[in-house]
């Protein structure tokens, strides 16, 4: 009989702690300002789905010593998922596109195309058109917001891995632009820039160790 509460107390403890996490889910999207003005973007996410991205999420902070926040990570996982794009690869973009800083804040130097800004590093005539592309609100002061500039990247890729089927174009060509990546193209017979192999080895590396949470 003593085991039998043993086990109803512990068996409770364990729905109270899924239905607090379960709030902690809700309440996540509630703090995401720019996901209330989206037309396609959603946060749907159960409680299975909410533990998976949240253990894949604390790697990834404790990888990034701290930089890459539990939130933006457990955001990250999910909606990358949903496009069927491995967590590990925008993790390693945005960790190239910040040089391992992971700052929302982040200016890019002056190029002769303008500034890139915040976590994915986009320019004001890239961003605008991809958010039009996905159905999101834009502003350029969003792009420092780093769960939209996660949607952002995550959008992107998913464009251009839909129009070459290839991660080695789609990455080049995020890092330099359709045209770019039609001149390295042409320059080396291949879309095998650094940035591309650069990407794909570590987060290969990297989906190795979510894959054990």
């Amino acid at each position: 009989m003593l085991l039998l509460v043993g086990f109803d107390k512990s068996h409770m403890e364990e729905l109270e702690s899924k239905s607090k996490e379960l709030e902690e889910a809700q309440d996540f999207e509630d703090n995401i300002e720019f996901l209330q003005r989206s037309e396609d973007i959603e946060w749907d996410i159960g409680y299975h789905e909410w533990a998976d991205a949240r253990q894949e999420a604390k790697a990834l902070k404790e990888e990034s010593d701290g930089r890459f926040s539990l939130d933006w990570g457990t955001y990250m996982v999910h909606q990358a998922k949903k496009k069927d794009i491995r967590p590990a690869l925008v993790y390693e973009l945005l960790k190239v596109e910040t040089g391992g800083k992971f700052d929302p804040d982040l200016t890019g130097p002056q190029t002769k195309y303008g500034h890139a800004y915040g976590l994915a590093q986009f320019m004001k005539n890239t961003g605008p058109w991809i958010a039009d592309l996905a159905g999101l609100p834009y502003s350029h002061s969003m792009l420092f917001d780093p769960y939209y500039s996660i949607q952002l990247s995550i959008e992107y890729l998913d464009h251009l891995h839909d129009k070459y089927e290839d991660w080695d174009q789609a990455l080049t060509a995020y890092h330099r632009g359709v045209s770019g990546l039609e001149t390295y193209e042409e320059e080396h017979g291949d879309a095998k820039s650094w940035y591309a192999v650069e990407i794909q080895e570590k987060a290969a590396d990297k989906q190795d160790l979510l894959a054990k949470q």
